[in-house]
């Protein structure tokens, strides 16, 4: 649980390659994200490619930290699914394991937002190469953290409402 704690946005990143057995392990923590009737809609595409890591970073005004990491795992989900109207949920909680993860393992990383904006969807679907059928979610850039961040508290009792 202390890695909820500690997880943070980092957008700049060491010049070293991740190793392919943490990329594997960041993408089992996704896969172990609970779905909208076990349909697990979720789709990864690894991107190690500098020149499709700096079109990536053009995805939207916010993907620029993408073009300095060493790695990106686009996330989309099939369409074609047994409840698809939750896809977008079942991606987010599988980002987020994606997160989870990553801190524990000792990286650093952030999400950058592509869905549900339809142009940037578009973008990064034929960046990649995503086949017909599957919609982008999101991207998330990932490395070595080249810089240290702490967490900020954001518990607000004020924001609980209990309901009797």
């Amino acid at each position: 649980m202390e890695d909820l704690f500690r997880r943070v946005s980092i957008r700049k990143f060491e010049p070293r390659e991740v190793e392919d057995a943490k990329i594997r392990e960041i993408l089992r923590a996704s896969m172990q994200a609970p779905s909208a009737g076990n349909q697990q809609p979720w789709e990864f595409y690894v991107v190690k490619n500098k020149e499709m890591l700096g079109n990536l970073a053009k995805a939207s005004p916010y993907a620029g930290p993408v073009a300095n990491a060493p790695v990106a795992i686009v996330t989309a989900y099939r369409e074609k699914c047994l409840m698809p109207e939750y896809a977008q949920i079942d991606l987010s909680i599988c980002m987020e394991n994606m997160w989870i993860e990553t801190d524990a393992l000792g990286l650093g990383g952030v999400w950058l937002g592509i869905a549900p904006l339809e142009d940037r969807m578009t973008y990064v679907e034929k960046t990649v190469g995503i086949p017909e059928g599957q919609r982008a979610f999101g991207i998330f850039a990932l490395g070595y953290p080249a810089q240290t961040r702490t967490q900020q508290d954001r518990f607000d009792e004020s924001r609980i409402h209990v309901v009797e």
